[in-house]
């Protein structure tokens, strides 16, 4: 048996400590603090000569100079194998249920449990035979889990082309039992269980090719399908101060997302909040299967009374076993809240590493850290000829809403979309409190762009009117600004708001998004003709009530069309002309005025005012069609 690797400790700095060892250690190698009768994890994050700076995965009380650590010669790695679905785990994958029935609600550290239940037997379904061609990634066979059939899979780290020598029939097996034996060029067998290891800080690449997101990930939320559209396998955030609603958002894009799998990496958020997902979650019934909504669900727990450390691992956890899933051809969402806090704490152990700092101190490979992370999302094609996703979304808690602190101009700067909670809006109770002037995304929605443009149009001008009038005042608006801002308010109340807690308003399918959009995109490119602005007013508060109400009413039913039909009867009793877009019929009125100035104007200076006044035209136009004005 070859002897252990025993390195000692020389410095203790909170959950960093320095080793000394004389035999070889590797970058990510995984040690073992022992304390008595415990054995502490670690993980190597540093190495300088013969020193080796660890962070460790527990509380350090009680270490001291001297301890010894044990170098295992393995990265920090997870489980992969059937029964990973409807877990709840902590950063390094144990299991928090089975912690606590085996420990009490305290738990003792340096304690590690399974990950997956190694005595449980899987019905297992081979799909290839003796003499077939396999690669890494290539599919053996599978067993069901839940809704889902769990692909057994070649390890990813065998590389090359391999020849199935045998698989074993269909039957019942543990997962640790030997279900195939391939060969590789050299002759060599490699025996084949339904379980393996895979460090988590390595992405999963067994795939043929990597896609660019073109299909929509439909979240049932109309802001965000709509305006501010998310693909499968992109990837966006959720910046937000305190108490804007980042947390609901994220618990109702898991609810209702066209996704197979979520997996929530709680990372350093506070442990009421988890609690209550932890608690409503087996509650909650899954809108696709009517079953409970955890059965397609992993939890990566790590709260803010957690060690610091653990954090950065629960985010690896996260995204390693939705690669893992998304290689079966799956739609994974990986949500990340918060991505804050994992900073926080890369922060705190630069600072004990004595790391030039970058800015607010946060460690100058902040950016790259981040960016490394949601790079491992994507559409990919597998070796079989199907396709998945994985797509991730993180939240981002800047102190007091602080959109230009570095987390967030960080993540910015590789998202694909932005989704930018407003205290204004959530304190107005504004919800989902996605500011539609700041937020964007680069994916294309379920509604055609340019339609989208128009209406955004609308909102922006009718904003812009909004913040006019809080200098000047009502009376020093003109009529037809202000019935631009009460357009703008009745698309944000009809909507960019949605009740999440009505069984109707909070799902909102795109057949559904799209017919009430294209009314409402009819509404806001109608030229109403009102005598004052208190008509004006009391038009689009009745419009927008019984829009509102509308909303709550279930499609294809006769009280849907019904309501339909009140909103039809209020549109024809005002005077109103129906026009496609406003800014191109106002500026051929100008155009008309020009040409009849031209006319009746003399020859000379005639011809020079009409050359300068089509210059001005003709800059005008171009103006209007410029992409940073439409705010395209």
């Amino acid at each position: 048996m070859a002897s252990k690797n025993i390195g000692k400790i020389t410095a203790i700095n909170g959950n960093m400590i320095e080793v000394a060892f004389k035999e070889s250690v590797i970058q990510n190698e995984v040690g073992y603090v022992l304390v008595n009768e415990e054995r502490l994890k670690s993980e190597v994050i540093k190495i300088t000569e013969n020193t080796a700076y660890m962070q460790v995965y527990e509380i350090t009380k009680g270490l001291k100079v001297g301890d010894k650590v044990e170098f295992s010669g393995e990265l920090l790695s997870v489980t992969l194998g059937p029964g990973i679905l409807s877990q709840v785990y902590d950063g390094l994958q144990n299991p928090l249920p089975a912690l606590a029935e085996k420990h009490g609600f305290f738990l003792p550290r340096g304690v590690v449990l399974d990950a997956i239940d190694f005595d449980k037997k899987w019905h297992f379904t081979p799909v290839v035979k003796k003499g077939d061609t396999v690669y890494k990634g290539s599919y053996l066979g599978w067993v069901p889990e839940g809704i889902f059939e769990h692909k057994i899979m070649v390890p990813f780290d065998l590389d090359g082309e391999y020849t199935v020598e045998s698989v074993k029939e269909e039957g019942d097996y543990k997962i640790t039992e030997k279900v195939a034996v391939i060969k590789d060029a050299q002759g060599e067998t490699i025996d084949i269980s339904m379980n393996f290891e895979w460090p988590v800080k390595m992405p999963i690449s067994a795939y043929n090719q990597r896609l660019v997101p073109h299909e929509p990930m439909v979240t049932k939320i109309r802001v965000v399908d709509t305006f501010f559209p998310v693909c499968k396998g992109g990837t966006y955030c959720i910046p937000g101060p305190f108490g804007a609603g980042k947390t609901v958002l994220q618990q109702l894009t898991s609810r209702y997302a066209d996704v197979d799998i979520v997996i929530i990496a709680a990372c350093g958020e506070r442990a009421g909040e988890v609690v209550e997902t932890l608690r409503e979650f087996p509650e909650l019934e899954d809108p696709r299967t009517g079953r409970s909504l955890m059965e397609r669900t992993i939890i990566i727990c790590n709260t803010s009374s957690m060690p610091v450390a653990a954090r950065e691992a629960s985010v690896y956890t996260a995204t390693t076993l939705g690669e893992y899933y998304r290689q079966m051809g799956l739609d994974v969402l990986v949500l990340a809240d918060s991505t804050s806090r994992w900073a926080q704490a890369m922060r705190e152990l630069s600072g004990r590493l004595e790391e030039i700092p970058g800015e607010e101190a946060f460690p100058a490979y902040l950016e790259s850290r981040i960016a490394e992370f949601y790079e491992r999302s994507g559409y990919v094609e597998l070796p079989g000829g199907s396709y998945g996703s994985m797509t991730i979304g993180g939240t981002v808690s800047p102190a007091g809403g602080n959109f230009e602190e570095p987390v967030t101009q960080s993540t910015l700067k590789v998202v694909g979309a932005f989704h930018g909670l407003s205290r204004e809006r959530s304190d107005a109770r504004k919800y989902p409190a996605i500011d539609p002037i700041d937020s964007w995304s680069k994916y294309k929605g379920i509604i055609p762009p340019e339609k989208v443009r128009r209406v955004h149009d609308v909102y922006r001008r009718g904003n812009e009117v909004h913040q006019m009038m809080m200098v000047v005042g009502e009376e020093g608006t003109s009529l037809e600004d202000f019935v631009f801002y009460l357009k703008s308010e009745y698309l944000d109340a009809a909507y960019l708001q949605q009740n999440g807690f009505d069984p109707v308003d909070a799902v909102s399918d795109p057949e559904r998004q799209e017919y009430v959009f294209n009314k409402i995109y009819e509404i806001l490119y109608t030229e109403f003709h009102f005598d004052s602005k208190d008509e004006a007013r009391h038009f689009f508060n009745d419009l927008r009530q019984l829009t509102i109400d509308w909303n709550y009413i279930k499609m294809d039913t006769d009280e849907f069309k019904k309501q339909e039909k009140e909103i039809d009867k209020h549109l024809k009793g005002i005077s109103s002309e129906s026009v496609e877009n406003l800014d191109t019929e106002k500026e051929e009125e100008d155009t008309e005025k020009e040409d009849q100035q031209e006319e009746s104007g003399d020859n000379e200076s005639g011809a020079g005012e009409s050359e300068e006044k089509e210059e001005k035209s003709t800059e005008k136009k171009a103006g209007e069609n410029d992409p940073k004005r439409s705010g395209e």
